[in-house]
């Protein structure tokens, strides 16, 4: 009975040496075919001439020898030990492998998406610089009181129609730049009643527009000073207010309520609250509302425009914000929207308060800036919008000459100078670099502001590291331009 023990360990020990043989076999073909052939690959071989000679002493053992039970058990147990570690390998190669293959898909993921952003910021900037002569040369011609009422009319028309060619594509860019995970949130302080007054006056001239009945309520009272991102969450409103108007027909009414629910030491909750009685959601399509280009149906673009990103974006920035927005609405009898964010709580400050009266003071008659922009129409049309308000300028068609012009001039002789920042022979960042470096007072105080159609996060950011004070993207907004121009005259006195 021990003698045939001895004899199947031997045998099963040997038919299990010829198994792992044919493993490393396959085991080195597979590594051949990972990579090219060369010295390292045939050292593979090395282990597998091992285990043929170790099969060989098997067979020996097994037919002329006289194994006892010790032995049978080592030979054996060298077998399983010889499998054990011939699977461990060949897992642990295969999850490299596969880590290797899932870490080249992520980096061509990455690379594409990389791509993909960098065609849209080059597009994003073709498109907009014709669109900033459309805007601003329309809206210089509208300043003439001459026209004719038919003139006028079509004028308008030309205006709605580029700011929607504007919105399309600024919508397109921003779920891009959102979902590349690039865009981040600018926390600072910011009054919420001044944040409602101007989205109020927007709303207010949208449903005047269309002539619906616009009604705002404050429930209890705000915080004086909030700490958010005031610019995304002016932007989250209003984008629900505009839906709100455009699914509306005329003699409707669009409410909007704020009020703030919650208020520790630290943070404030505010809940937004925008209702209308157009023409409401099928409740079977509210699941579907946030997602990009969704439309309820067929006819929806071509009835009431946009591109089907507004509500998508609005979610994924309320998100960003760790808020929540809900709705509830009837087919044919309105919709409801309710947005709640968190808000950080500060006190005024002083300081604070005395440079808003400074800017509020402020005028821009007799200013004398310097312009630099490349492009003949856009700085015709910046100039003749400056002229508006009585403000000299002076062109760079570069920015080596508005380095040299500013270089060049007696101190205070610009009081601002706005900056395209493609340029050629010296982009704008170059340029302000430059002019911050220069060896005269001035230089360090100089408001610069950038205006670009490069609109990213990241174009902002690189403005701000060149030494700009301020950064707007093209087309340009006339109004924006002046507050920021008073605001920024009145921080460096």
């Amino acid at each position: 009975m021990i003698q045939w023990l001895i004899r199947g360990m031997v045998y099963l020990g040997s038919l299990l040496m010829v198994y792992n043989i044919y493993g490393f076999v396959r085991f080195a073909r597979y590594v051949k075919q990972l990579k090219s052939r060369n010295a390292n690959n045939r050292l593979l071989y090395i282990p597998i001439g091992l285990l043929v000679c170790f099969l060989l002493g098997y067979l020996v053992v097994g037919f002329f020898g006289n194994p006892d039970i010790v032995m049978a058990g080592i030979l054996f147990g060298g077998s399983i030990f010889v499998f054990v570690m011939y699977k461990l390998l060949t897992g642990v190669t295969q999850r490299i492998v596969e880590n290797e293959r899932l870490q080249a898909e992520l980096m061509a993921a990455e690379e594409s998406n990389r791509s993909k952003t960098n065609f849209l910021a080059s597009m994003s900037h073709e498109m907009r610089t014709p669109l900033n002569a459309v805007i601003g040369l329309d809206a210089i011609i509208m300043q003439d009181g001459d026209l004719k009422p038919q003139t006028r009319e079509r004028l308008k028309q030309i205006d709605a129609s580029a700011h929607h060619l504007l919105d399309m594509i600024n919508d397109v860019l921003e779920m891009n730049y959102i979902e590349s995970g690039a865009m981040k949130l600018n926390e600072a302080p910011f009054s919420p009643g001044d944040m409602l007054d101007l989205v109020n006056v927007l709303a207010q001239t949208l449903c005047g527009e269309k002539g619906l009945d616009y009604r705002h309520e404050v429930v209890g009272r705000l915080e004086s000073t909030c700490v958010g991102d005031v610019l995304r969450l002016r932007q989250v409103l209003l984008s629900v207010i505009t839906n709100a108007v455009k699914f509306t027909p005329e003699g409707g009414t669009v409410r909007f309520v704020t009020e703030q629910t919650a208020i520790d030491s630290a943070y404030c909750t505010l809940r937004f609250e925008i209702s209308d009685t157009g023409v409401g959601i099928d409740p079977a399509f509210i699941p579907r509302l946030f997602e990009s280009f969704a439309q309820e149906d067929a006819t929806t673009t071509n009835r009431y425009g946009g591109s089907g990103l507004g509500l998508a974006i609005t979610k994924r920035l309320i998100d960003m914000m760790h808020g929540d927005i809900a709705v509830s609405s009837e087919k044919g009898r309105g919709s409801t929207f309710v947005i709640t964010v968190r808000l950080g709580v500060v006190h005024e400050t002083a300081d604070e308060v005395q440079d808003g009266a400074l800017v509020a003071r402020n005028v821009l008659a007799g200013l004398h800036i310097l312009i630099a922009e490349d492009i003949d129409i856009n700085a015709d049309m910046l100039a003749d919008l400056l002229e508006l308000e009585d403000i000299t300028t002076q062109r760079a068609k570069n920015g080596q000459v508005a380095v040299d012009l500013f270089s060049q001039s007696p101190p205070g002789h610009f009081d601002a100078i706005l900056m395209d920042l493609r340029m050629p022979v010296m982009d704008g960042l170059d340029a302000a670099r430059a002019i911050r470096a220069l060896p005269r007072d001035d230089a360090k105080t100089i408001p610069i502001v950038a205006l670009t159609a490069n609109a990213f996060e990241e174009d902002v950011r690189q403005s701000l590291d060149a030494g700009m004070d301020a950064h707007l993207p093209k087309p340009v907004d006339t109004d924006q331009l002046y507050d920021t121009l008073r605001r920024l005259l009145a921080k460096h006195g």
